[in-house]
């Protein structure tokens, strides 16, 4: 089989008909699996997918998770489950409109040099944030992330296999396209409207995600700490001096209840700011050491085995 298409999903009953009619005619005449990764949906998504399979068991397969663990367990277990010469990913909302699939399986075709073609997002004034995003983090972590690349994109046999030796449960996909290397082309697109349903990604889940791909990837908000700690006591030790010497010159100087309670309160702030860094580490490190699966699956359709 030359394509494994993996469809992760959440809560997107009214765009699922819509994404297998578009990609079913787009794909029209090619032999490809197409593999739904339900991430414990709440609504009628898996009876959909269901009917979808019923209709079409020679393509489509489903995977429907115990619970919801999040777009990057999805995506790693789609990868797990493919079998295609190129594996693609796409979202399900049909912002990223599957016609590219096709343009990228034209380069890994003809441009050997390639491993890898990924869709990134053309700038535009709404991705100013991001775009600052893209720099800290490349900066910080050593790695080279590309402004708007997207997880949507297709990879060689051998690129999936990679991805799928770095095990580690707090998963930062982005970070891990980037870190395995492999030479990649990059094509820009400029996303469609959703065709139904809304984004499940709110400011603080972007938020959140943002952290665990620095720490994640890079021990640099350690050494800020670090960094901090011997700021603060050169300057701690400076203004020991300074009292010293004032104190030897003009005596004691009872009065500085206000300059006391600024430095408790800032050397107090950096000292959590430092231990709160600390405790994400730990926290992380405590998570993996416990060596939980990233997903668990409830059900399997369309494969050679059933799972309830």
């Amino acid at each position: 089989m030359k394509l494994s298409i993996i469809v992760p999903l959440y809560n997107e009953e009214d765009v699922i008909e819509k994404f297998y009619k578009e990609i079913s005619k787009t794909l029209e005449n090619k032999k490809y699996e197409l593999l739904f990764i339900n991430d414990g949906s709440k609504d009628d998504s898996l009876n959909i997918l269901k009917h979808i399979h019923e209709n079409d068991k020679e393509c489509v397969k489903i995977i429907s998770f115990s619970r919801n663990f999040g777009k990057e367990a999805a995506i790693y277990a789609g990868l797990k489950a493919s079998s295609g010469k190129y594996t693609v990913i796409i979202d399900a909302d049909l912002q990223q409109n599957p016609k590219y699939i096709l343009e990228m399986e034209e380069i890994l075709d003809k441009e050997s040099e390639y491993d890898e073609v990924c869709m990134f997002q053309k700038q535009t004034k709404k991705r100013k944030k991001q775009t600052i995003f893209y720099k800290l983090i490349s900066k910080i972590t050593k790695i080279d992330f590309v402004n708007g690349a997207s997880d949507f994109r297709m990879f060689r046999r051998y690129v999936v296999d990679a991805i799928l030796e770095m095990t580690e449960v707090n998963r930062f996909s982005k970070g891990i396209f980037s870190w395995i290397g492999f030479n990649v082309k990059y094509i820009p697109y400029v996303p469609e409207e959703r065709k139904g349903g809304e984004t499940k990604w709110k400011f603080k889940d972007l938020v959140r995600y943002g952290i665990n791909g620095i720490i994640g990837f890079s021990t640099s908000p350690l050494k800020i700490s670090t960094y901090l700690g011997v700021f603060t006591s050169f300057i701690a030790f400076g203004y020991l001096m300074f009292l010293l010497i004032k104190t030897l010159v003009t005596g004691v100087d009872v009065p500085g209840y206000a300059s006391t309670i600024c430095c408790v309160l800032i050397l107090g702030g950096i000292q959590l700011l430092c231990t709160g860094i600390l405790g994400e580490y730990v926290s992380k490190t405590y998570v993996e050491t416990k060596k939980r699966p990233i997903y668990l699956t409830k059900e399997k359709i369309g494969f050679d085995e059933n799972i309830l």
